[in-house]
């Protein structure tokens, strides 16, 4: 059904498109004079504008099942130029997205008739939807350009307020769609007044003369400010061009694009795509794509393909939040919250918090008890079936794999303790420096390899991939290292040492380490979409750079909370589990806090409730990713995000989450 859906839209952008060029060709051909069509499901709406007394229309399309549910809300979609796009945005709605209010906004009805004879029916556009005024001042004066102001407090106090308590509408969903001069409108309100609307789509901005302006604009609204909220212009924003469009419009709309990424607005989701085309036959292949890239904001489902960066991924404009999570057949067993009521209504609450930004910027919150999904939420760029970076958590994850390895016999535990050197067969041993037979996997585990390197030094180095390549990798960072000493050997975090070990395991067992990871661990999991990315020795980076979704975090949680045993097979070796997941050694960094200890690049720590503590295990990473195990409790719990600042999430988990599992 879908696929028919989406080739008649393409038969309705063919027959737009060719029925503006025969409107082109014909101009001058005999008009048949006949009756117009009216559209039964769009209602026309006089109103006014109440401080300028000018008389508009309003086209306003509501969705099929409208009448069926009278609590339901929906998001809203506003135009102008609504004429010019009621069709296409109509076939949109019906074909692609179907749960939304259309809202069309006219061009002004009572204007200067000799100026709507001589110019046309959009005649008003110039004023309302323009920054600027005109330099002719003889031109200025017929239009009254760089009206923009007055029209948006038009459309804030007059059209939205009459949407809004006229209609069930979705506060947090509103979205504005412009193009060429109408997207010039859409870029003020952006930079002036951003919580106008959640989202912005503006196709083929005519902004060429205008960038000096809205930079000043820009810097009027102030830098971003992490910790100021009221600094951050909250918006998913869609922006695009033409591919055949003249090179100087091009240029300011990528000078635009720059001024909103610069701002590095963790609450600014920027959007770029260049459509076949020139200014004017672009139109319809934006209006279908940037609704498609709209949906993908309106659920916890993605229908982005793999390729697209997370970045790139728009904002949620509502959190998705469920207490009895779906069964995707993905290998996890679901069941529903059960806590006290209490307890429940301050999860409840804490997920809201987290999709408001109160502790930050997070995209996900997952709850496994007893080996099954009962809680699962996603905020932000959070989504379930997207894989979510995981920083440097890929260094626990690297722990799993040589902790596989030992379970299949290609070391032992005993090996732990053996130099790390006399596992790789292709190093040149007397080039090394003094001391390097020091360095052992528990050493290296630990973060306490030694390696000093100097880091000038090492960016020069790393270019060279041939250099490093494999082994080659070791070889150079033990020529180049200070000696090895009892007092280089101190706790130094850093990617130095996983990538020690990622070459042993690399080393000993058949086959590659990438092939390794995917068929005795990620296989064994049900974990099969997800990014793994290769470091500049050409195996797997070990301490950053992969992806995997939140759900396939769960099942390595869960790998850690049944001993390293799933669906009856010892995937992990009980005792090194045991060992990796102990507090060995004292993080010394600043930034830890104090109570934490260090494993086998798993964290461990106490999370007290009442009188008594509990030891928790957890893989973290930076932005907030942490898989934590709370074994007594048999408890997983994941949180996924992209923080910049402290990450403040720690404390609602343990002083909200936790105690929800303890029995009173």
């Amino acid at each position: 059904m879908k696929a028919i859906k989406l080739l008649g839209l393409s038969i309705i952008m063919s027959i737009n498109i060719v029925f503006a060029q025969e409107n082109s060709t014909n101009a001058n051909s005999q008009i048949v004079k006949g009756t117009s069509l009216v559209v039964p499901q769009i209602q026309v709406v006089p109103i006014k504008d109440t401080k300028t007394e000018r008389n508009y229309e309003l086209y306003i399309e509501l969705p099929e099942d409208y009448s069926e549910n009278s609590t339901k809300t929906y998001p809203v979609l506003y135009y102008t130029d609504a004429i010019w796009h009621l069709e296409m945005l109509s076939a949109c709605q019906e074909y692609i997205l179907t749960d939304i209010i259309l809202v069309g906004i006219s061009w002004q009805l009572d204007i200067n008739e000799e100026q709507k004879n001589k110019v046309g029916a959009h005649v008003s556009r110039f004023r309302d939807y323009s920054i600027s005024k005109h330099s002719n001042p003889e031109i200025q004066k017929k239009y009254q350009f760089g009206q923009a102001k007055t029209h948006l407090d038009f459309i804030q106090n007059d059209v939205i307020k009459y949407i809004d308590t006229t209609y069930r509408t979705d506060p947090n969903s509103r979205t504005y769609f412009g193009y060429s001069l109408s997207a010039e409108f859409g870029a003020y309100i952006l930079v002036t007044q951003p919580d106008t609307f959640n989202n912005y789509i503006m196709g083929s901005p005519s902004i060429k003369t205008e960038i000096p302006f809205l930079a000043e604009l820009n810097s009027k609204f102030g830098p971003y400010k992490s910790s100021n909220k009221n600094s951050s212009m909250k918006a998913n924003v869609f922006i695009s061009y033409g591919s055949l469009e003249e090179e100087e419009g091009v240029k300011a709309i990528e000078e635009f694009i720059t001024i909103l990424k610069d701002r590095r607005d963790a609450g600014l989701s920027v959007f770029k795509e260049v459509i076949d085309g020139t200014h004017q036959t672009a139109f319809p292949a934006t209006a279908v794509r940037a609704v498609g890239w709209l949906s993908s904001l309106m659920s916890h489902v993605s229908s982005y393909d793999s390729d697209v960066s997370f970045w790139d991924i728009p904002h949620l404009n509502n959190a998705y939040i469920n207490t009895a999570p779906e069964d995707r057949k993905d290998g996890i067993v679901v069941d529903t919250l059960a806590v006290n009521s209490n307890d429940r209504n301050k999860i409840l609450t804490l997920s809201q918090e987290i999709f408001d930004g109160t502790y930050g910027n997070y995209d996900a919150l997952l709850i496994s008890h007893k080996n099954k999904l009962v809680f699962e939420s996603y905020y932000k760029k959070g989504r379930i079936n997207v894989p979510h970076g995981q920083a440097s958590a890929v260094k626990a994850y690297t722990s799993l794999v040589l902790g596989r390895a030992i379970q299949m016999g290609y070391l032992s535990l005993e090996d732990l303790h053996k130099p790390l050197i006399s596992f790789l067969k292709d190093l040149e041993l007397t080039r090394l420096v003094d001391g390097a037979e020091k360095i052992t996997l528990h050493k290296a585990l630990t973060m306490k390899g030694g390696l000093t390197i100097n880091r000038d030094t090492w960016k020069d180095i790393k270019k060279d991939s041939i250099r490093l390549k494999g082994q080659g990798l070791v070889q150079t960072l033990l020529e180049q290292s200070e000696p090895i000493t009892n007092e280089s050997q101190t706790y130094l975090y850093g990617n130095f040492n996983p990538m020690l070990v990622m070459t042993v395991i690399d080393a000993v067992v058949p086959g590659t380490a990438q092939d390794f990871i995917k068929t005795e661990l990620l296989d064994k999991l049900g974990i099969t979409d997800y990014k793994w990315s290769n470091h500049v020795s050409g195996l797997p980076q070990a301490g950053w750079r992969a992806s995997i979704m939140s759900r396939d975090m769960i099942k390595l949680g869960n790998l850690v909370l049944n001993k390293g045993k799933i669906n009856g097979e010892q995937l992990i070796s009980v005792d090194y589990l045991a060992k990796a997941t102990s507090g060995i050694v004292k993080p010394t960094e600043d930034w830890m806090p104090k109570d934490y200890r260090y494993g086998y690049f798993w964290y461990q720590t106490q999370i007290k409730v009442g009188a008594k503590r509990y030891d928790t295990t957890f893989a973290w990473g930076g932005g907030g990713q942490r898989v934590i195990v709370i074994e007594e409790l048999d408890l997983t719990i994941v949180i996924s995000g992209h923080d910049r600042e402290d990450d403040k999430i720690m404390t609602q988990i343990s002083e909200i989450i936790v105690p929800a599992f303890v029995k009173h």
